[in-house]
Formats: C-alpha cells, sequence, structure tokens
C-alpha cells in the first residue's frame, strides 16, 4: 500500500473513533472494551507501519492494528467487569 492509502485509511479510523463517542445520548458505562479496541487498534497500526523493517509498511499496519486492537479490547473489558455496576438513585433522569 502507498503512503496515501495508509493517509486516508488513517484520517478514515481516527474520524470514526471520534464520530463514534456521538451515537447515543446516553451514558454507557460499559464501553471500556470499546474504546479500548479502537485505541488499541489506531496505536497498534501505528507502531505497525513504522517498524516495518523489511516487510511492507501496509501489512504490518494491519496486524499491528489487529494485534492492537484485541489487546485493547481485553484490558477495556477488564476494566468494565471491574468497574461496579451503576445504581439508580432515583434522582432527575
Amino acid at each position: 500500500m502507498n503512503k496515501i492509502n495508509i493517509k486516508n485509511l488513517l484520517i478514515s479510523a481516527i474520524t470514526l473513533a471520534f464520530l463514534s463517542a456521538c451515537t447515543n445520548n446516553t451514558a454507557n458505562p460499559n464501553s471500556g472494551a470499546q474504546t479500548g479496541a479502537v485505541i488499541g487498534g489506531l496505536t497498534g497500526a501505528a507502531i505497525g507501519y513504522n517498524n516495518s523493517g523489511r516487510h511492507s509498511r501496509g501489512g504490518t499496519a494491519v496486524v499491528g492494528g489487529l494485534l492492537g486492537a484485541a489487546v485493547g479490547a481485553g484490558i477495556g473489558n477488564a476494566v468494565d467487569n471491574s468497574n461496579p455496576p451503576p445504581q439508580n438513585t432515583g434522582g432527575w433522569q
């Protein structure tokens, strides 16, 4: 993949990450897995792209993105499971 495709892919991924926060008007206390997957995927793709060595940059970016997304989702899921469930206090909804 050439630099323009990677640049467009990263811009699209970052845009989708920001827009995913605008999907609902209620607070979701269990979104750590989603957030971790997005942040891990973007970070892994950037690291894989920059550390390609003798391999293709696009291939290492994809592998890094997939591994980063998996690790980030796992960490986010662990954080979600360790948080106490939200309690309804009967206040203004």
